[in-house]
């Protein structure tokens, strides 16, 4: 490949890759053009995420399937937590908007209690965790004023309105942390360690607790959503790429290369997959030190597979 020929073939990567900016914005005459995009550009956009490679069960010589917990106040995990606005437009949304959008929307149904995938979660199950309402005092009033009528007669007669109830609602800003499950493997064929992702969980503080002791209480993990079945959503919606901001990154190829900080909180093992924490338990500089000793065993192994 001569010279032009190379410099062509780069511009031609650089103005696709624009394309997945705010389209149109170096050439619209009014606000309302930008986000625009031609015929051409909507063709690129179509494309799928990288698909996975089929894995034999006979080609993987080992395996270790590890819990991580991401921290959303690192800097390198900025882009899984902002914008937390509403007013950027679709093209700029955090994960958690991302990911309970398409729930609201049907597109991802492959939600679940736990990070086993066992049981799945129903659409009540999900908006209880995101939305609590209670009357107030002066609800209460009002209902105690109406004896032998039920709550929901009330507010169906409109006597019961929004100003009888205090509400708590779950917004992006309260989502502080993410589980990741995934699985670290030797593929024989390929000689070479892989992860691929399983799971992920939003981690926040639900409505009603939200509500009873404010937004510092321990974030619970709010539901998993299994990986696999989530990538085409995840493909389409792109993160913020702080280096070059004409060329975002989607959250699956952000997540599955791994361009995330976590530590570490439990790895399966014969006690029943416990936790790190229960059996190093208030010793947080020790935890930290065995989620390192299991990291190094999963990269050790790699190593060991090679003589020099």
């Amino acid at each position: 490949m001569n010279s032009k020929t190379f410099i062509a073939a780069a511009l031609f990567m650089a103005g696709s890759a624009t394309a997945f900016a705010q389209s149109n914005l170096l050439n619209a005459k009014t606000p309302e053009e930008i986000g625009v995009k031609t015929a051409e550009q909507e063709a690129l956009d179509h494309d799928k995420p990288l698909p996975y490679g089929y894995v034999g069960d006979r080609d993987v010589l080992f395996a270790k399937k590890v819990w991580e917990v991401v921290d959303l106040d690192q800097r390198i995990n900025f882009p899984l937590y902002f914008p937390i606005e509403e007013d950027l437009g679709d093209e700029r949304r955090s994960l958690f908007k991302v990911l309970i959008t398409a729930i609201e929307d049907g597109r991802l149904t492959e939600v679940y209690e736990d990070s086993y995938f066992q049981t799945k979660k129903t659409e009540q199950d999900i908006k209880s965790v995101f939305y609590f309402e209670e009357l107030n005092s002066y609800g209460i009033q009002i209902l105690n004023q109406n004896p032998g009528k039920e709550e929901a007669d009330l507010r169906a007669e409109g006597v019961l309105t929004a100003e009888h109830y205090d509400t708590s609602r779950l917004e992006p800003a309260d989502v502080t942390k993410y589980q990741v499950v995934g699985v670290w493997f030797f593929d024989k064929r390929q000689g070479e360690l892989k992860y691929r992702i399983l799971g992920i969980c939003p981690m926040a503080v639900d409505a009603l607790t939200k509500m009873r002791q404010g937004s510092e209480a321990e974030p619970i993990p709010l539901f998993w959503v299994f990986y696999p079945a989530a990538r085409d959503i995840l493909h389409e919606a792109k993160a913020f790429n702080e280096k070059n901001s004409a060329n975002p990154i989607t959250f699956d190829h952000l997540l599955n290369a791994r361009r995330f900080s976590g530590v570490i909180v439990k790895e399966e093992n014969v006690y029943g997959d416990r936790m790190i924490k229960d059996y190093l338990q208030e010793n947080s500089q020790m935890q930290l030190l065995e989620a390192e000793r299991v990291k190094e065993k999963i990269r050790n192994f790699e190593q060991d597979m090679w003589n020099y």
